[in-house]
């Protein structure tokens, strides 16, 4: 099976390249290799000889053209966005053009190939639309997000990707192209950017540094981890019906207080200090537009094409702290680059909460 993976260096998308190689098929990676780009963590599999690596931007016809007509994928899955909702608030440009208009390049050089492929194969082609929860924005205290939730972004990240969402969709409504969609809840795990939530607790907690919580912790999310997610990605490509959306989530709903509390804990046990790291915690000026309550209702995925969560959150987050422990080596390059300061606030409010943080 030929595979070409959009995204590939990133968190999920690196996970993905390495679960699909690992199960022997040919893998093109294509990646812009921005930022939260790092072929670092592609080291498992960079010199296997079913993958390689195409260094491109998704907003780049000619190059998604040439690398689809090249490649000749049996599926592509599209991973490949801006994803950081704090960024998103001070820069909703990049948002908009990676995730919107480079959805759409796309898109158009999955279709110009598919439309030129043999019966039999344009039967077997998939197209995989990978997206977030986030676009049906957000949940009271009770509750779960279908598959028909209606969509209701709250940030320039979640409608950029709610808008690409609704372009997949429309190629396949259209054109016939065999699309399908899939979002998921949040991820962590190995070799995930030291901007997000946990890897940032866990390397501020390791460095006896404070642990910035927004608001007052009480938002919730459901943790999915990442190599399940990955699993649930070649799944859903391998078996889903073409038109239809797959919500993808962990059944681990916790406050975001409790998922660093958990940290903490973990660390506490592994690597004892001076103190407890719970000390370290410090509640900061909220986000704009941040959602109270994400959950996913993975029934479809589950009963439809019979994947589970192998981790519960217990378990991820001790394979995930652990993992951190061993692997300075990935993200020590990283943590010198991005030291963990505030995105995503006007100027003033930034340097308050970088002072804050520096004590």
């Amino acid at each position: 099976m030929r595979i070409l993976v959009t995204g590939g260096a990133g968190f999920i998308g690196s996970a993905l390249v390495r679960h699909l190689v690992g199960e022997g098929h040919e893998v093109l990676n294509v990646d812009a290799l921005t930022y939260a780009g790092n072929l670092a963590s592609l080291k498992l599999v960079e010199d296997k000889p079913n993958y390689r690596f195409l260094h491109a931007d998704i907003r780049d016809g000619a190059a998604m053209t040439g690398a689809v007509a090249g490649f000749r994928p049996d599926r592509i899955m599209h991973l490949a966005a801006e994803s950081h909702v704090d960024r998103s608030i001070t820069g909703a440009a990049d948002f908009i053009s990676t995730n919107v208009t480079g959805t759409f390049t796309l898109l158009e050089a999955a279709r110009a190939h598919w439309n030129g492929l043999p019966a039999a194969e344009k039967a077997a082609f998939r197209f995989l639309h990978v997206s977030t929860d986030e676009v049906y924005g957000s949940l009271g205290a009770e509750g779960l997000f279908h598959e028909t939730t209606p969509y209701d972004p709250s940030s320039p990240y979640s409608a950029s990707k709610a808008a690409s969402d609704h372009l997949a969709k429309a190629w396949q409504r259209t054109y016939g192209l065999p699309v399908v969609v899939s979002n998921c809840s949040n991820n962590y795990g190995p070799y995930h950017f030291p901007e997000k939530l946990i890897p940032l607790t866990i390397l501020n907690a390791l460095q006896g540094r404070t642990l910035p919580v927004y608001g007052k912790g009480d938002n919730v999310r459901d943790w999915l981890y990442v190599e399940d997610h990955a699993r649930a990605l070649d799944l859903i490509a391998a078996k889903g019906r073409p038109g239809e959306t797959y919500n993808v989530g962990g059944r681990n709903e916790r406050q975001n207080i409790e998922v660093v509390h958990r940290v903490c804990d973990v660390l506490d046990r592994l690597v004892p200090a001076n103190r407890p790291r719970r000390e370290l915690i410090e509640f900061v000026t909220d986000r704009p537009g941040h959602d109270a309550r994400y959950a996913i209702d993975a029934t479809r995925l589950e009963t439809e094409l019979g994947w589970r969560a192998l981790e519960n959150f217990d378990t991820g987050i001790e394979k995930t702290v652990q993992w951190y422990l061993d692997n300075e080596w990935w993200w020590g390059p990283l943590r010198a680059q991005y030291d963990g300061e505030r995105l995503g606030l006007e100027p003033a409010a930034a340097q308050d909460t970088a002072q804050a943080a520096a004590k």
